[in-house]
């Protein structure tokens, strides 16, 4: 026979100090998650109630614009002076996070220029200046052709379009020029395939602006499908143009175009539909 014997060991206790760091890291992660979580809450209902971020700008280390790029914006972009002064250092940073957070591409010889990347991020960054997750996470790439390009796909022209499966958006630098050429004729490229992005981009997001959004353009629809009457003015009245009707992605961007170019016309036409689209977008400033 043979006998195995096992000495015992002795568990040396654990430190005292060591323990206490164990439980504050434990219970301390413990509240952390219970307070996302009812912070969460919190401001998703906040936010449908008051149809707002509860807070929308947490600047710690603001983004700045290299001069020539500034002074595209001052000289070129106007709803950038109809902001006041805390409103405009806001816009300043988003633009410039924008800007470092997309590749911006040429096509067909085009190089791409300070005032390209200012004046398309700026757009993106006007329409979504009441939101608080501003950048359009559903774009990753900006391609800039001269003017309209063929596609292959289609075999048509287009002036600009944008493919969720790429995360890219495509503009003719021509057609995306001449949209703020004439401020007020409801016509806007860049303003129209941004609003695609944007519908688009909250549809597939959960974040709060995508909430106030996603809840803004349900009861758009639920209004407009409630209100024969109003259907009917909108189609005779002309002020909206008859591609708007091709379905609801192009009703949203052609809406959007009319709310940003020709505001009082909008609203004195048709005020539900107006404070809808400025409910959507939490857009409170510029006197919009």
């Amino acid at each position: 026979m043979i006998l195995i014997y096992l000495q015992e060991t002795e568990v040396q206790p654990m430190n005292p100090t060591l323990k206490l760091i164990f439980l504050i890291i434990f219970f301390g992660g413990m509240a952390a998650v219970v307070f996302s979580r009812f912070y969460l809450f919190f401001e998703q209902q906040y936010a449908l109630k008051y149809k707002k971020p509860f807070f929308l700008n947490a600047i710690i280390l603001p983004n700045k614009l290299p001069d020539r790029q500034l002074n595209l914006l001052k000289t070129k972009f106007p709803f950038y002076d109809r902001l006041n002064q805390k409103e405009q250092s806001v816009f300043l940073h988003r633009v410039g996070g924008f800007i470092n957070s997309k590749a911006f591409v040429g096509r067909e010889g085009v190089e791409v220029t300070d005032e390209m990347k200012t004046l398309i991020s700026s757009t993106a960054v006007m329409l979504t200046f009441g939101f608080r997750n501003y950048l359009i996470d559903i774009i990753e790439t900006i391609i800039i052709y001269p003017k309209a390009y063929y596609s292959q796909i289609n075999e048509t022209y287009h002036k600009g379009e944008i493919n969720p499966h790429l995360k890219t958006i495509v503009f003719s630098w021509e057609d995306f020029k001449h949209g703020y050429k004439i401020g007020d004729d409801n016509l806007n490229l860049g303003i129209h395939e941004f609003g695609h992005a944007i519908h688009l981009n909250a549809f597939r997001n959960d974040d709060v602006s995508s909430l106030i959004f996603n809840q803004g353009f349900e009861d758009l629809t639920t209004y407009l499908q409630n209100h024969e009457a109003v259907r009917k003015d909108l189609i005779a009245s002309k002020y909206f143009r008859t591609y708007a009707y091709t379905n609801h992605f192009e009703f949203f961007a052609v809406l959007l175009e009319n709310f940003i170019e020709t505001p009082l016309e909008f609203k004195s036409q048709f005020p539900d539909l107006y404070n809808y689209i400025k409910l959507m977008l939490n857009f409170s400033f510029a006197e919009y």
